[in-house]
């Protein structure tokens, strides 16, 4: 029997690949994005609760009613605008499945799909998987800005759809009510579709806002946002999330979703509809993590590595020039098996690889965690 796999030379995920590296050898690893400390205990018996009072049949395709109901005021309480929680919110297995759906449900053979690179490594297959053509746009270092100009020479009569993400992973950069009006404009009067990808929405530093698609009239008509919970609430395990898109949109995601997925954890839904009541619960997140940020590199100011203090998300990039010139991705593996230290190098999230010599670090650690981790970092 002959096999012709639509994905051909896909390897090994690096986060697999540096976390089996960390575990191998005792590193400490700052690689993969997820926390090292637990989700509120309240939410943890929020689910057990659910599970006891009988949430363990299918929920609605579309999700639990009371968590459509909820986000939909979050989205009105942050951003002003409203999204109708019976036809315009899907709970989803993720933003990834939620990412993934999206494009199946678009992109036909022969479209093209803008991403910008370094790009999160889920887009670029599922483009291809529908016979799809990436057109990546290089987000250079040190500030990974996109150039609207290289964008509008980029769009043709096959541009099909935009991914967009903000607060950027794994950059840390985060988009500008500029961009957001730039983008707006070269879609108008379009049939181009703008996924957005706003996972780290909630983790945004410095006093700014985030700009969500949303925000945006002319461009929310158009456009999906996808988030996490699990990003939200540190529960990445829980692989639960949601889309939200205007009615059109949502239908036809919807007829794809419910031969993919149908429904997600119907208690763990229950559980979030009661905890989002509480708008506390993911308000204080970015006084949060920007004191996680701080603290790891006030404990770094004096090492050898160069940075830019992230804008958004949990990752701090890191440059190393003045300390190697090796390529990133065997950096990355040698300060893991010699000096204890995991992280991700840059260039596998780019086209061709490109190596900008930087290394992105997660910093969503205990106290203790970034300070040993810094500890290894001062000495290289």
């Amino acid at each position: 029997m002959q096999v012709k796999p639509k994905l051909t030379n896909v390897e090994t995920s690096i986060f697999s690949v540096m976390s089996a590296l960390a575990n191998k050898h005792d590193a400490i690893n700052l690689s993969q994005g997820f926390p090292n400390f637990k989700s509120d205990q309240k939410l943890i018996d929020a689910v057990s609760k659910a599970m006891n009072s009988g949430y363990n049949q299918y929920a609605p395709m579309p999700g639990h009613f009371e968590l459509r109901q909820a986000i939909s005021k979050k989205f009105e309480h942050l951003y002003s605008s409203s999204y109708h929680p019976e036809t315009e919110i899907t709970i989803t297995a993720g933003a990834t499945q939620a990412i993934f759906t999206i494009i199946s449900t678009f992109v036909s053979p022969g479209d093209e799909v803008i991403i910008f690179k370094p790009a999160y490594d889920c887009y670029q297959p599922a483009i291809e998987l529908n016979g799809g053509k990436t057109r990546a746009i290089a987000l250079k270092a040190p500030t990974y800005q996109i150039d609207w100009n290289v964008v509008k020479k980029n769009i043709n009569s096959n541009t099909k759809l935009i991914i967009i993400n903000t607060p950027h992973n794994p950059s840390g950069t985060v988009m500008s009510t500029s961009d957001m009006l730039k983008l707006e404009e070269l879609t108008n009067g379009t049939d181009i579709i703008v996924l957005s990808d706003e996972v780290y929405e909630h983790i945004i530093f410095d006093g700014k806002q985030h700009q969500s698609v949303c925000r945006f009239k002319n461009l929310k008509q158009r456009s999906f946002i996808t988030a996490s919970f699990g990003k939200t609430f540190h529960n990445t395990g829980w692989k639960i999330g949601y889309c939200c898109a205007p009615k059109t949109l949502m239908e036809a995601f919807r007829n794809v979703h419910q031969f993919n997925v149908f429904s997600v954890h119907h208690p763990t839904q229950k559980a979030l509809s009661d905890y989002l009541k509480e708008p506390s619960h993911y308000l204080g997140l970015s006084d949060f993590y920007q004191k996680k940020r701080d603290i790891f590199l006030n404990l770094i100011k004096d090492s050898k590595f160069k940075f830019t203090p992230s804008k958004g998300t949990y990752f701090q990039v890191l440059d190393y020039s003045d300390i190697s010139n090796e390529y990133d991705v065997d950096m990355a593996k040698r300060l893991t098996i010699e000096k204890g230290i995991a992280s991700i190098p840059l260039s596998v999230f780019n086209d061709e690889q490109r190596d900008d010599k930087v290394l992105r670090f997660c910093f969503a650690k205990t106290d203790d965690t970034l300070k040993q981790a810094s500890e290894i970092l001062n000495k290289i």
